[in-house]
């Protein structure tokens, strides 16, 4: 079992099945027919912390749409070496760029440090820039922190430079996040629930109608 591990070295993602979610740690998900039949949605949460406002609002939406496609929740951010423009990065630098080339769409929920995007994310997105994994690729964002606004346009500003295709309807900001959840940390407020299954949705769509160049 170790020597599966060194494959991919501290990377986790989990899976979610249509009847629940199934953490894997570096394993391949053997699913053959939703693989081939059901687009495949990539999920990265700006938060490290497992139980973040963050990762509530990704584990909801995995949730919403359970069964509708694949959904793969990457959890190696805090991995990741600083970006250095190597061009010979690190296996964890290579798996990742993997994971978004293969995903049909991104999902981002990111919250706000300091105004700004946190630093783990912007990391994660710089080590794709010369090789150009984001470049049309479908990308919904959502934002949730107690403001949100700045990180949300910088980020933004981000995914364009990358050539990133968000959609108009693609976006979400939801301030006070804390305030829409309860002391189990789940997201209970009912036009914050909405608001999620609406971008989701929508992104979902836009993806099955995209032609198929995977």
């Amino acid at each position: 079992m170790d020597k599966i591990f060194d494959v991919k070295k501290m990377l986790r993602f989990c899976y979610i099945w249509s009847a629940g979610v199934s953490c894997r740690p570096f394993l391949t998900v053997n699913n053959t027919q939703q693989t081939k039949d059901k687009k495949h949605i990539l999920a990265i949460s700006g938060s490290l912390r497992s139980n973040s406002s963050n990762n509530a609002v990704i584990n909801t939406a995995a949730t919403l749409v359970a069964g509708e496609v694949d959904f793969i929740i990457y959890e190696g951010l805090g991995s990741l070496p600083h970006f250095d423009g190597s061009d010979d990065p690190a296996p964890e630098v290579v798996n990742f760029r993997k994971f978004v080339r293969d995903a049909d769409g991104v999902l981002i929920c990111t919250p706000e440090y300091a105004f700004g995007v946190p630093g783990s994310l912007k990391n994660a997105l710089d080590w794709t820039v010369s090789t150009g994994e984001f470049v049309n690729k479908p990308v919904a964002l959502i934002t949730a922190a107690t403001g949100g606004d700045k990180a949300h346009a910088s980020l933004l500003l981000t995914l364009t430079a990358l050539s990133a295709r968000v959609a108009d309807k693609g976006t979400l900001l939801l301030p006070y996040i804390r305030a829409k959840m309860n002391a189990n940390g789940e997201v209970t407020d009912t036009a914050t629930l909405e608001a999620i299954k609406n971008i989701m949705d929508t992104f979902i769509n836009d993806l099955r109608s995209e032609p198929d160049l995977l």
